[in-house]
């Protein structure tokens, strides 16, 4: 009996701003609890368009999406997004920080939006820092950062909310190789304490370190 977090049924995405593009066609796919999964191919043949569509960020235009035996398709905005704050964490390639805020800040806002105390977002959000290693930057901005420690900030922030699923698009494209070898260290550690993995990504590296390669070509998984 299969123990999938994540299931689609012939999903499928179309754009059409004036000019039709099919980005996803007839994608079924099984993510196991506690699995890493890597998903791969060529630049603009649907890998993020997935990522986006299992994780609640982007609707489907066919087809379905159950999350946890709860089909995204049929929940309203609210519901949605309470749904994606509380289970699904997402760390993006340009790491998506707020700019005029700081890091101690950046990592509270998915807390505060989820109604968690003011107390309780400063410890939780203090400890997870600390356990990235960037504890001595909570009063710093984004732009005071490296590219991994921003990266680091923005994991902290998916993990805010203590969610069963992260979710990485393209996690290491803007870090230097021992950033990204690092990154890479910390997404094995979370995988080993249980946590869903879902990667979109061309590295090869980052492919080694999975479970299972998902391979993406024209809207199609393709193996």
């Amino acid at each position: 009996m299969s123990d999938a977090i994540i299931r689609t049924d012939k999903l499928g995405k179309v754009y059409d701003g004036g000019f039709r593009t099919v980005a996803l066609s007839d994608v079924d796919l099984l993510i196991d609890r506690g699995s890493f999964s890597c998903i791969m191919g060529p630049s603009g043949h649907g890998k993020s368009t997935l990522l986006h569509l299992i994780g609640g960020l982007d609707r489907p235009t066919t087809g379905e999406v159950i999350v946890k035996e709860e089909n995204l398709s049929a929940m309203g905005p609210e519901r949605l997004a309470e749904f994606r704050n509380r289970t699904v964490g997402f760390v993006f390639q340009f790491f998506n920080l707020i700019a005029v805020l700081s890091v101690l800040e950046n990592v509270q806002v998915a807390m505060m939006i989820a109604g968690v105390s003011e107390k309780e977002q400063r410890d939780r959000a203090v400890r997870l820092l600390e356990m990235l290693d960037v504890k001595e930057k909570l009063d710093a901005r984004p732009n005071q950062l490296s590219g991994g420690q921003r990266q680091r900030v923005a994991v902290a922030r998916a993990l805010a909310n203590d969610p069963e699923i992260l979710m990485m698009d393209e996690p290491t494209g803007n870090l230097d190789s021992r950033s990204e070898a690092e990154l890479l260290d910390l997404i094995g550690e979370l995988h080993k304490q249980g946590k869903t993995i879902v990667v979109v990504s061309h590295s090869d590296t980052v492919a080694a370190r999975a479970g299972r390669i998902v391979q993406i070509r024209d809207g199609r998984i393709v193996a």
